[in-house]
């Protein structure tokens, strides 16, 4: 699960380069509000995936379950 953690951080990344130069040209309200929205919402994916990777939160059901079965499975 790690890995895809750091593979969405490279993409939003990517992201993040391909629109910083296009942001500070925003002039209108409408343009603001986009790039503020989008800019928050960069953040959060970004918040996520770092707490992914710190293990901050706990690993899916799917994985608990394999991770208990290997578990057992070493007994």
């Amino acid at each position: 699960m790690r890995h895809y953690a750091i593979l969405r951080l490279l993409l939003a990344a990517f992201f993040l380069y391909i629109a910083w130069p296009v942001i500070p040209s925003a002039s209108s309200n409408t343009e603001l509000i986009f790039w503020g929205g989008w800019l928050s919402f960069l953040l959060l994916v970004i918040g996520a995936n770092l707490a992914t990777l710190l293990q901050m939160t706990t690993p899916p059901v799917m994985e608990q379950e394999q991770y208990n079965d290997r578990i057992r499975d070493n007994y």
